[in-house]
């Protein structure tokens, strides 16, 4: 019993530990956001690295997922005699939920990982070092373009899944399943409203999403240890905890706009 309170224990210290050290590295990358801002060639070619390169697996999993929630959602409402309304339920459950969550999942597994592995190869094979001997501040030059292109990229994603979701579900609902293409657009426009709904949860929440992601990428990255084995176990944290991350935070989220 003494064992599993001192494993217990010991395991929380770490946590913790882990905690601390993230905000600390969080408060030193808002601290330089200036020179990402100076430096705006820098954080073009990152939100080309984490954005566009992202597009492909953003626009595919939204035009299934438009696709999916027309099937679902024409199955149900059609029992009650409410199929013109398909448009308006697709809509509302990618833009206030469906389009930031997959978005930042999707941008998890596939930009943050990236970042990790990519920051942390950096520091295996010297890197990082070699920048501080030439008097070269690391979290500037490197760390900070790719938070502040997190922060830009993750809401254009989130917005073009969205977009690429409705559409998927109009082709669903209106091309296969013979709703009324009329009736699918005006009562989608009747019930979406621009700030409480497209607002708050494709822009604010995607906002969120990208911070925490790439806080989460940029910081396993830089804390991972300098092997193999480090930066591929730095990887799955990031992927994990992010993932976490991003469900909790959207409870939280939802909880404060939508009650």
């Amino acid at each position: 019993m003494t064992e599993l309170f001192a494993r217990i224990g010991r395991s929380s210290l770490s946590i913790f530990e882990r905690l601390g050290n993230g905000t600390l590295f969080l408060f030193q990358i808002l601290m330089g956001l200036g020179f990402g801002f100076k430096r705006p060639t820098l954080v073009l070619l990152q939100i080309w690295a984490v954005g566009v390169r992202s597009l492909s697996i953003i626009m595919v999993s939204g035009a299934f997922v438009g696709m999916v929630l027309g099937l679902q959602g024409y199955n149900t409402l059609v029992t009650y005699g409410s199929e013109e309304s398909l448009g308006a339920l697709v809509a509302l459950s990618l833009i206030r939920e469906l389009g930031p969550v997959l978005t930042a999942l999707l941008f998890a597994g596939r930009a943050g990982s990236a970042l990790t592995a990519e920051i942390g190869l950096m520091k295996a094979t010297e890197q990082l070092a070699a920048l501080e001997m030439m008097g070269v501040d690391p979290l500037q030059r490197i760390v900070v373009p790719r938070f502040i292109a997190g922060l830009f990229a993750m809401p254009l994603l989130a917005a073009i899944f969205t977009a690429i979701g409705i559409l998927g579900g109009y082709f669903c609902g209106v091309g296969l399943l013979g709703v009324d293409a009329g009736a699918f657009w005006s009562l989608m426009q009747q019930h979406i409203d621009l700030i409480d709904d497209v607002m708050q949860g494709v822009v604010i929440k995607s906002i969120a999403f990208g911070f925490v992601v790439t806080w989460i990428a940029l910081y396993e990255g830089y804390a991972s240890l300098p092997t193999s084995e480090g930066v591929s176990q730095a990887t799955t944290r990031t992927v994990v905890n992010a993932s976490l991350a991003v469900l909790a935070l959207d409870f939280v989220l939802t909880g404060l706009m939508f009650h």
